[in-house]
């Protein structure tokens, strides 16, 4: 397993593609990268981490030899990946680094890497970090110029004071509602600020599953429908109103509704944008592997919807070029500018939760798949492929081989290559996480998505054997 390395940062196996040798490194090229940005005044790091039994230590290295580069460090502790990008902003520091494989599995861990902004790097900066790891050109320094720490464990309470204050939230309205919520945060970041957040806005009971913050994960921490059966079974059994799913670093969120269907991922940002879009009206942003629904939603407001290739940054990029309110990825990623340029569960809960309370005042408190009713039906496959590093390097002509066989289809090869049907489309992307080829399908019913899904899927198979039969 070789290391990965993306716009989110450098992520692996611990043990195996994660090792001492290139934490260090890249912390090192890390404090470099900053230095060189930052002239008239030391410069100050911010660090967080999740709760993977692996973090502590690794965290311990990085702002270590974060201290040994001259860099002063705030360390958060355990946070999650959206305080951590708030803290960059309001300690005014230069750099952020977030200890955490996101919805990895608990042997991998990474370091996400944030600019001054609390945003992760573009992809030029990235390569401009890489250029110094792969010459080694770090900056240390001398016995009595080395950084200082400073522990700081109070920006969940910020996180959520900040959530509390957007104009659009309204606890007191939430709490008429006497909801009873079941919360599962898989032993991750958000075990502590995600029910303190629910409290705070007004959920009367927040019934917690999985919030020991033990990093032991009791399932494959990502929220999605194959890994939630547990977590179904015991909503059922609570009698809870509905379910709120984090995964170990609280930048995404599912919804369970009350008799256990899922909400969809997809449709977390589909709702978050449709109450926003009330409140303020103006362009939205998903990627190119997120629903129609979406566009849909802003065609009832007639803004426009743009998409963006997969991955937050690029994401982010797009909504402040075209000036987008609010955005996001179909993975349960909601980004919103009024708070921070990053993907934040937080604020997707209570905007989520807001919208909920609301529509139920007007729709005789109904249930939560009542209101999923209310918004575009497309269904979606996920699938993935592995392939070797042979079949990897070969990806762009099998694209291409597959676009020319797929001629009547409008083809969008911005991230990998995407077909638009009339009622239908698929995306075929690499991975910026794992090995793997991504196959992301949609349609108006699920035996179409999945039918569509498993064509591309054996299109990709069959032609990484070298055939040309399909051509």
């Amino acid at each position: 397993m070789s290391l990965m390395i993306s716009v989110s940062g450098i992520r692996g196996v611990v043990g195996e593609s994660l090792t001492p040798k290139n934490l260090t490194a890249f912390a090192m090229s890390f404090a470099a990268w900053t230095i060189r940005r930052n002239h008239e005044k030391k410069a100050r790091i911010v660090i967080g981490r999740d709760t993977r039994p692996t973090g502590r230590a690794i965290s311990d290295l990085v702002s270590n030899t974060l201290l040994l580069c001259g860099i002063d460090v705030i360390d958060l502790g355990i946070a999650t990946t959206p305080t951590v990008e708030i803290a960059v902003a309001a300690e005014q520091a230069d750099g952020g680094l977030i200890i955490t494989a996101s919805h990895n599995p608990v042997a991998w861990n990474a370091l996400k890497m944030l600019n001054h902004l609390g945003e992760f790097l573009s992809a030029e900066e990235v390569d401009e970090l890489l250029d110094i790891a792969e010459k080694e050109q770090f900056v240390t320094a001398r016995w009595d110029s080395i950084g200082a720490v400073r522990y700081n464990n109070q920006y969940d309470n910020y996180h959520i004071e900040e959530v509390l204050q957007l104009p659009c939230i309204d606890p007191a309205s939430i709490a008429k509602e006497r909801f009873k919520v079941l919360v599962d945060c898989v032993e991750g970041a958000g075990s502590s600020i995600v029910p303190g957040l629910c409290e705070r806005l007004g959920i009367e009971t927040v019934v917690q599953v999985a919030c020991g913050g033990t990093g032991l994960f009791p399932r494959n921490p990502e929220p999605i429908e194959e890994n939630l059966s547990g977590t179904i079974a015991t909503l059922r059994e609570s009698g809870c109103d509905f379910a709120l799913i984090v995964d170990p670093d609280v930048d995404r969120l599912a919804l369970l509704c009350e008799d256990g269907t899922l909400f969809g991922e997809e449709y977390t940002l589909v709702a978050c944008a449709d109450f926003y879009l009330k409140h303020k009206p103006g362009p939205v942003a998903n990627n190119l592997s997120s629903s129609r629904a979406l566009r849909d939603i802003a065609n009832r407001y007639g803004v426009a919807c743009y998409s963006a290739k997969v991955g937050e940054a690029n994401v982010s990029a797009l909504m402040k070029e075209k000036a987008v309110v609010i955005g996001g990825e179909g993975n349960g990623g909601v980004i919103l500018p009024e708070l921070h340029y990053g993907r934040d569960a937080l604020v997707g809960i209570a905007l989520i939760v807001q919208a909920f309370t609301l529509w139920r005042r007007e729709n005789n408190h109904g249930t939560l798949s009542q209101f999923r009713h209310q918004f575009p039906d497309y269904f979606m496959s996920k699938q993935k492929i592995v392939l070797d590093k042979a079949d990897r390097e070969s990806l762009e002509k099998i694209f291409a081989n597959i676009a020319l066989h797929y001629h009547t289809a409008e083809i969008n090869t911005l991230d990998g290559l995407k077909l638009d049907f009339s009622d239908s489309w698929v995306h075929l992307r690499p991975s910026n996480t794992e090995p793997i080829v991504r196959i992301y399908a949609e349609a108006p019913s699920k035996a179409q998505a999945e039918a569509l899904a498993n064509e591309l899927k054996l299109e990709i198979e069959t032609r990484s054997c070298g055939s040309d039969k399909h051509e």
